[in-house]
This record gives structure tokens, sequence and C-alpha cells, in this order.
């Protein structure tokens, strides 16, 4: 089946099966490889992306039901027109917060971050705790997580 949708701002097509998942498609089709996927079974939130501006595990959606719309996912990130080492807010709290370790759950956990701060700027820690219940994270105990979500959220507050 072919679909058309666009990635990271850039129109694409691609002809899949329509039993491909979305995840399948960005890391193999497009070589997006920053969409991990740790489960298959939507469990842990690696996956995260963006579909028409809502987070999205892309391990449970399949590439047909994305015909049309507009996925980011964690390498689209970055400022448009920003040089390729160029990080977005979200990204470079994580690293300064030292709000990963392993880094698997990492884009699942920005990309969730991302979507939060777009709907609460200004997030209460329970707040902050609810928006990324869907991710999981082996590796960091979450402090220096939340601790990267509260960077980020001021720092975006203070580029408004």
């Amino acid at each position: 089946m072919k679909i058309e949708l666009v990635v990271n701002g850039q129109q694409r097509t691609a002809e899949v099966e329509e039993r491909t998942l979305l995840a399948d498609l960005l890391r193999e089709q497009f070589g997006l490889t920053g969409t991990h996927v740790g489960c298959d079974t939507s469990q842990c939130g690696c996956c995260t992306v963006q579909v028409d501006g809502q987070a999205v595990k892309s391990c449970t959606m399949l590439a047909v039901q994305a015909q049309g719309s507009s996925v980011l996912t964690v390498e689209g990130l970055a400022p448009a027109g920003a040089d390729a080492q160029a990080l977005h807010p979200v990204q470079q709290a994580f690293s300064a917060c030292h709000g990963l370790q392993c880094g698997f759950c990492t884009p699942g956990m920005i990309m969730a971050t991302v979507d939060l701060l777009q709907r609460h700027p200004d997030p209460s820690d329970d707040q902050i705790r609810e928006g990324l219940a869907g991710n999981l994270c082996r590796c960091t105990g979450y402090v220096n997580i939340v601790a990267a979500v509260k960077e980020a959220a001021h720092a975006m507050r203070g580029q408004r």
C-alpha cells in the first residue's frame, strides 16, 4: 500500500504492507533509528513520537493510519534552520540534568516531555509524573528525569 505523510517537516512516500507498524516504517524505511522499540506491547514508551501534534506510541500504530499525517520524531526536534548539532531545549535539559543513563528510553521520554510541555508549560511534579507515566526507565530512577522536565519547562518559558 502506498502512503504519504510528512516526517520531521519533509514530505515522504512509502510502500508498506498493511500490517507494518509506524515504528518499523520510521526505523527501517526512513532510517530514523532514534525511535526505539523496547517492548512491542505499548508498555515502555521508547517508541513515542508525535502524530499531528499528539504523543503516540508508534509500536501500536499502523503506518497506514499515519496516511496524510505529520509525524515528528526525536531527530526532528531541532529548531528549523539550525545546524545539525543544535538541540531542542528538552534534549538540552536531559543532557544537562543527567536525565539519561543507558539512553534507550530517552527518545521516548523526550517526546513525551515535549507533549507534556505543550499542554502544561509550567507543570507540577504530579503533572510531570502523570505525563511520563507511559514511559519506563530501567536505569535512572526518575529523579533526574523529573529535574530535566522542570529545567526544560523553565528554558522553554524563557524562550516564549
